[in-house]
C-alpha cells in the first residue's frame, strides 16, 4: 500500500465577495510509495503550490482526500492538525523559515520541543543529523551568522528530527548558489538512499533531474510523469526538459 494517495483533488477558491472562482486544481490523482523521492513541476500557477499546502494540511480540498500511511488528512480535527504536521510532516522552504532569535541548535530542536521531548532525548536526536549534515561546529550560531546553504542545512536537519513519515520541499534550492545547491541535491539524495521518502516541487531541471520520479502538473491535473529508472542525472535533466517543452507547447495529456 502507497505511503501517500491522493485521490481526485479539487480547489476551487472563491474571490472575497464570491463573485469569481478559480479553480486551482481540477482532478489530481496519484500516489507516493514509501522511500520514493518525488518531484512536481509544472508553469506558474499550475496548482504545485496549491497541491502541497493541501499535502502539507494548510488548506483543505473542495473535493477529494489526501490519505497518509493510512489516515485521511480531512478526518484529522483541527485542534489536532498541528501536532500531526508536527510528527507526520518534515518542511523544506525556499526562504528557510529559521527563527533569528533562536540558535541553529535551537531551530532544529524546536519541533521536540513542542512535542515536550526531555533535553536530553533531543541531544540525543539532534547532534547526530548535525554532524551528518555537517553543521554541528555552528549550532551555537544564529542564522543570520552563517551562509545561505548552511541556513538550509540547518531548516533539513529540523525536518528530519522528528523522523517524519515524509519529507515535503518547496523549492528547496530557489535561494542557494550552485554550490550550496548541488551540496544540498546531494544531502536529498542521501537522506532518500537511508529509507526518508522526500516530495519536492521545484522549478529547477537540476534539482528535479536528482528525484527518483517526476509529476508535470497542467491546468490542474497531472499531465506527464517520468520515472528515473537506471538513467543518469544528465540524462534525466534531458528528458525532463524535453517533458516541459511538450508541457509549454501544448502536448496531449500522458504524451
Amino acid at each position: 500500500m502507497p505511503l501517500l494517495t491522493v485521490n481526485h483533488l479539487k480547489k476551487i477558491y472563491t474571490t472575497r465577495f464570491g463573485g469569481n472562482q478559480v479553480q486551482a486544481l481540477s482532478d489530481v490523482t496519484f500516489s507516493v510509495e514509501e522511500g520514493e523521492y518525488v518531484a512536481i513541476m509544472g508553469e506558474s500557477g499550475s496548482g504545485k503550490t496549491t497541491l502541497l499546502n493541501i499535502l502539507a494540511s494548510l488548506d483543505q480540498p473542495t473535493s477529494g482526500s489526501v490519505i497518509l500511511n493510512n489516515v485521511e488528512l480531512g478526518s484529522i480535527p483541527d485542534r489536532q492538525l498541528s501536532a500531526f504536521r508536527r510528527e507526520n510532516l518534515g518542511f523544506v522552504f525556499q526562504d528557510f523559515n529559521l527563527l533569528d532569535t533562536f540558535s541553529l541548535y535551537d531551530n532544529i530542536a524546536l519541533p521536540l520541543v513542542l512535542s515536550r521531548r526531555t533535553p536530553k532525548e533531543i541531544q540525543r536526536r539532534l547532534l547526530p543529523l548535525a554532524q551528518m549534515l555537517g553543521i554541528d561546529a555552528l549550532l551555537k550560531k544564529y542564522p543570520y551568522e552563517v551562509s545561505g546553504g548552511q541556513k538550509q542545512r540547518a531548516a533539513v536537519a529540523r525536518a528530519l528530527i522528528t523522523d517524519p513519515q515524509i519529507v515535503l520541499a518547496d523549492e528547496p534550492t530557489g535561494a542557494l548558489d550552485s554550490k550550496s545547491t548541488d551540496s544540498l541535491l546531494r544531502i536529498f539524495e542521501e537522506i532518500n538512499r537511508m529509507g526518508q521518502t522526500i516530495f519536492m516541487v521545484t522549478h529547477s531541471l537540476k534539482a528535479a533531474s536528482h528525484a527518483n520520479r517526476v509529476l508535470f502538473i497542467k491546468d490542474g491535473v497531472v499531465f506527464h510523469q517520468l520515472y528515473k529508472g537506471a538513467a543518469s542525472n544528465e540524462e534525466m535533466y534531458q528528458h525532463i526538459s524535453d517533458a516541459l517543452t511538450v508541457l509549454a507547447t501544448g502536448g496531449k495529456n500522458g504524451e
